[in-house]
This record gives C-alpha cells, structure tokens and sequence, in this order.
C-alpha cells in the first residue's frame, strides 16, 4: 500500500544535495514491507527493474548517495581544520583530479591573503613533503602551468597605495595583449602573466575598472580562456566569482565535483566576506542565498550550511 506523501518526501530526500537524515528516518523506520515495496516502484530513479521483474538498486545512484552522505562530515572536517591545512588538502586534491579542477588552485591562490597563501605553502610543505610550487608544476601540462606556477608563488604587496600611472599602463599592456591574441595565447603572455601575479589586488581592481570603462568588458574579453578569467575574477571581484561558484553548485543536476564547491566556499568564507557574497548573489541571480540553500539542501548539512552563511549577519 502506497504512502503518496511520504512516498514523495523519500524521493525528496533522496535528491539533491545531502540527504535529509531526519526525514528518512522518520519514514522508513515505520514503513512495513508492503509500503517499502511501493516506494521502489514509485522510484523509478532510484530503482530499476531486471529481467525477472526484481527492483534494485540503481549502481549509480548508490555512488552519488555515498557521495550526498558524506556531504555533512565532509563540511564538518573541512570546518575545524587550520584554513592552512584546510587550502592546503584542497590544492592537492584539485591536482590529483586533473584540469577540470584547476579553478580551485587559482580561487585558492588569487583568493587568499598573501600571509593566508604563505601558511597554505607551509602547510602543504609539511603534509606532502614537496612545495606547492614543485607539485603544481609536475602535475599541471600545458599553457596553464606557467600561470598556476606563478599564482601559487605569489606574495603581493597588500598596502593602500596604489599608482594609477602603473594602473593604466597594465590595463593597455592586457588590451594590446587581448588584441594580439590571435597571434600568441592569452595564457601563454608573459606580460599578462607579470600582471596578475605580482600586482596587489587594489592594483588589480583599479586596472580591471580602467580596462572595462576605456577599453572593453574585460570579462567578456576572457570568455575564450576559463583559466584567465577565473584569475581575474578572484583577484579583481571576488564576491561575483564565489556567487557564480555557490549557482553553479546548488543547481540539482550539477556534477559532483560543481557541488562540493557549495560545500568549499560557505566553509572558506564564512568568516571572511560571505556577507558581501550573499549580498552579490542575490543581485546576480535575484534570490538569497539563504533561501536557496533551504529549498536545494537537506538535512544535518543544510543546517550547518545555514548556520555557517548567517554568522556575521549581526555584525
């Protein structure tokens, strides 16, 4: 016999990102063997049929619920670690994942304070045995390892000075460059690379503002180099980028390493700008942050989720 409510408050729980614990508990512990029976073939998601009309387990559904409950240890592992070891570890599994995971290399190096990027660069000396640069350079193929090598060794001046001359000079020297990217690549420019690298982030933020009022979008200007335009983004607005990164991974059918940004940025930002986040992805994408956490999450994680988001609204 069929429990439709409870039946759509399974699959419910089921879905998404992490699991609502409290709810499955709450139904399963009381569904007799018919109304379990029901369940599976209400679930034609979850379950399939064989040949002999057996319902079973779907395999891939069973990774991703490996995956969905480890959502909530995983946020409560990476909360209480030393944001060294913490930027550390993520570096290093961004590197073992390969490319498609190199974005957290440049959040990690272009996001974080010079003295943040040091202790990350000890920490991951001291875990590993070889230095961020070593690793990033071994690991890392291609175009995108002389900028990943320079963004990683980065120790930039973080002062209030910042010499609009030198502002304007690097805005042209990244649109003469923009223009004769047909000719060599964005990537592979030297002098593109000497400006992202070595300049402070209130220089930075005062050459992309002079580049997109006299010369072009400077985003628009990246959308041929992912790996360029994420640098900027985290150097010059950070909060657009961490808001692109939280929509990107609240979308239900986002892949699984876009989801765990969700998880990466609340915990790394929670006590740094995520007020100033939350205040750009409402603007971006017209909802809060709050209420899409609430309607895409569940259980033990969406609350520690929103636990962690809300701790500086009093301030």
């Amino acid at each position: 016999m069929a429990l439709p409510d409870e039946l759509g408050t399974l699959t419910k729980a089921f879905s998404g990102l992490g699991v609502d614990e409290k709810s499955l508990i709450r139904i399963l512990g009381k569904c007799h063997p018919e109304q379990t029976k029901s369940f599976r073939k209400g679930a034609p998601d979850f379950f399939i049929q064989d040949e002999r009309l057996f319902e079973r387990w779907d395999d891939h559904r069973v990774k991703l619920l490996k995956h969905e409950f480890m959502r909530f240890k995983n946020a409560v592992v990476l909360w209480t670690m030393h944001p060294w070891e913490r930027d550390a570890r993520l570096v290093k599994e961004a590197l073992k994942k390969g490319p498609q995971a190199y974005g957290v290399i440049v959040e990690v190096a272009c996001t974080r304070s010079s003295e943040e990027l040091l202790g990350a660069r000890r920490a991951y000396h001291s875990l590993f045995d070889h230095s961020v640069e070593e690793d990033v350079a071994h690991h890392v193929h291609g175009s995108e390892r002389k900028l990943l090598v320079a963004l990683v060794s980065a120790y930039r001046y973080e002062g209030p000075t910042v010499k609009e001359d030198a502002a304007k000079s690097d805005a042209k020297a990244l649109a003469n460059a923009f223009k004769n990217a047909d000719k060599k690549s964005l990537i592979d420019d030297d002098e593109v690379i000497r400006v992202l690298s070595t300049r402070s982030k209130l220089h930075l933020q005062e050459v992309y503002n002079y580049y997109n009022k006299h010369h072009n979008n400077i985003d628009e200007d990246l959308d041929g180099d992912s790996r360029l335009k994420e640098a900027v983004q985290c150097l010059c607005v950070p909060q657009k980028y961490f808001s692109k990164v939280l929509d990107a991974a609240l979308k239900n059918d986002a892949e699984k390493n876009t989801k765990k940004g969700l998880t990466r940025v609340v915990v790394t930002r929670a006590d740094v700008d995520m007020k100033l986040i939350k205040e750009e992805f409402h603007n971006l994408f017209g909802d809060s942050l709050s209420k899409k956490i609430e309607d895409t999450a569940h259980g033990n994680y969406k609350d520690f989720l929103l636990t962690l988001i809300a701790r500086r609204d009093a301030n």
